[in-house]
């Protein structure tokens, strides 16, 4: 299937590595205008720099703002439509695997969370939502983990932030619905990234060891790559995925429990 963006403008937070920065990647080389949002600036001229020689045919900027704030989303928001003028796609990327047992969980350490995985998402699509309705065209797209339909122990405070993504996700597709606003969430499983390649070393192990014994419980037998990711996050945020609403996703190798 060839999946074209063209003429179509996203801003996906989170957007300077790993899942964040292959969606915008592959949005970029089908067409789309992508602006990437993360707190560095070198970082995002890495980014940047990476989606523009990667054969995109969209143009790509940064926009250094902390979405974990309204004033970060609202800077973000406002460097994405300096550039492009419209937003047609917003992809809701921010956020860490923060998780320890409940009775370590202060208040402050729940809202910090919350900020950056619930707020930042509830806040960047009232921004966009109006221009959305008025086209008759959007796509919101919610990275979540698999951890927001199954809990595990010891998972807070990311799997009660990401479970509340989903509820979100879930009350804006029925009201974007009778305007062709569609609004889906991307449940990540095990997926190949900085943070995982870093463990390996301070293990002083080889990543490929790593990844493999990360795998074991991966139906699949093997660790996603977040260009996998990607390519769903592409069909839907397209013209392909036009009769998909209110899902929740799991792209993890068959990992979660739960469909």
């Amino acid at each position: 299937m060839n999946i074209t963006m063209d003429g179509r403008a996203a801003i996906i937070t989170g957007g300077s590595k790993g899942i964040g920065l292959a969606i915008a990647t592959r949005f970029a080389q089908s067409g789309a205008d992508v602006a990437i949002v993360a707190r560095g600036q070198e970082s995002l001229d890495a980014a940047v720099a990476q989606i523009k020689g990667s054969g995109a045919k969209g143009k790509a900027i940064g926009v250094a703002a902390d979405v974990g704030s309204a004033a970060g989303v609202q800077k973000a928001y406002e460097g994405a439509m300096a550039a492009f003028g419209k937003l047609d796609i917003a992809v809701n990327n921010a956020g860490t695997s923060a998780t320890g047992p409940f009775e370590k969980l202060s208040d402050e350490v729940m809202q910090t969370d919350l900020d950056l995985k619930l707020f930042a998402a509830l806040r960047l699509c009232r921004l966009v939502w109006p221009q959305m309705k008025e086209r008759k065209w959007g796509r919101v797209i919610n990275i979540l983990n698999i951890g927001a339909k199954a809990p595990r122990a010891n998972s807070a405070p990311t799997s009660i932030s990401r479970a509340a993504g989903m509820a979100f996700t879930k009350v804006l597709a029925g009201e974007g619905a009778p305007h062709n606003v569609l609004v889906n969430a991307l449940l990540v499983g095990l997926i190949e990234a900085d943070q995982h390649e870093q463990a390996a070393k301070r293990k002083g192990i080889p990543v490929a060891e790593h990844y493999a014994a990360m795998a074991k419980d991966v139906p699949l037998g093997r660790i996603g790559r977040a260009e996998e990711f990607a390519n769903m996050a592409c069909f839907l945020a397209s013209d392909a995925g036009s009769y998909i609403t209110g899902t929740a996703v799991n792209i993890d190798g068959g990992r979660s429990p739960v469909v």
